[in-house]
C-alpha cells in the first residue's frame, strides 16, 4: 500500500500572488521587443501542494512603460506556496503584467517540466 497515497502539501491560494509589488518605469524610444526569462518559476499543483516548476518567458513591446526586474522577481516568487493550475498561472501572469504595462503586445510563455509523463507549454498572447 502507498503510504503517500491521498496526502498532500499545506499551500495559499491565488489570492496571495502580490501583484502590488509589480512596479514600472517609463519608456520612450523606438519601438523594440523585450525578452525577459527565468528558469525559476515555481507554483503548486492545486490537488497535492506538489512543486510546479516552468520555465518563464515575458516577451512585450511597451508602449510607454517597461517592467522594473527586481518588481518582477518579487512577483514570481509570490506564485511558489500557490496552488494554481498551470494555465491559469500562465493567464494571471499575462493579465496582471498586460494591466500594470499597457504593452502594444504581450506573450506569456510557460514550459513545464513533465508531470505525468507530459509536458506541458502554455502560451497567452494579449494585444492592447
Amino acid at each position: 500500500m502507498a503510504i503517500a497515497e491521498g496526502r498532500t502539501i499545506p499551500f495559499v491560494g491565488p489570492e496571495h500572488i502580490d501583484v502590488a509589488v509589480l512596479e514600472t518605469f517609463g519608456y520612450e524610444g523606438p519601438e523594440q521587443e523585450i525578452v525577459t526569462e527565468t528558469s525559476e518559476f515555481s507554483a503548486v499543483c492545486p490537488y497535492s501542494g506538489l512543486p510546479d516548476f516552468a520555465r518563464l518567458t515575458i516577451s512585450y513591446v511597451p508602449r510607454s512603460k517597461c517592467v522594473e526586474l527586481k518588481s518582477l522577481k518579487y512577483y514570481v516568487t509570490s506564485y511558489r506556496n500557490v496552488g494554481i493550475f498551470q494555465e491559469h498561472a500562465t493567464a494571471k501572469i499575462a493579465e496582471d503584467l498586460q494591466r500594470a504595462l499597457g504593452a502594444k503586445r504581450l506573450k506569456v510563455t510557460t514550459i513545464y517540466n513533465p508531470r505525468g509523463g507530459f509536458d506541458t507549454t502554455c502560451t497567452v498572447e494579449l494585444r492592447g
